[in-house]
């Protein structure tokens, strides 16, 4: 069985795979920066960085810093057409939302761990108001 590339991958994909790497991400870094919250309040940190809103928010902090193959990845993930719709956000915070995820996917499956890091640490940072 041969793997695809992790450009082979449609944006959508590349979106649910980076939905989960950024959650994780945010998850660990709120525990080890506050490990005696309770995991209610853990949870409500949480969405503060990674809600539609939040993620458009720190695609404004990256863009400047994204490679070709970056900007690509971002764009096909925020102009793909997803068979859901936004709940809680604009169009073009959900929108800017999967195109992060996209690249947070994109960047996973490269295996590009150096990277990955530094494009959700500053996301991280700029997420919140």
């Amino acid at each position: 069985m041969s793997m695809k590339r992790a450009g082979d991958y449609s944006p959508l994909v590349l979106a649910y795979i980076g939905d989960s790497v950024y959650e994780q991400y945010v998850r660990v870094r709120i525990v080890t920066e506050h490990p005696d919250l309770p995991a209610h309040k853990l949870h409500k940190t949480a969405i503060n960085y990674v809600s539609a809103e939040a993620q458009s928010r720190s695609v404004g902090s990256i863009e400047e810093m994204l490679q070709e193959d970056e900007m690509g990845v971002y764009k096909r993930g925020r102009n793909a057409k997803s068979p859901t719709s936004a709940k809680n956000a604009s169009i073009v915070d959900y929108r800017r939302a999967t195109g992060f995820e996209a690249l947070v996917g994109y960047l996973f499956l490269k295996g590009d761990a150096d990277r990955l890091e530094t494009i959700m640490s500053i996301a991280f940072e700029n997420a919140t108001v």
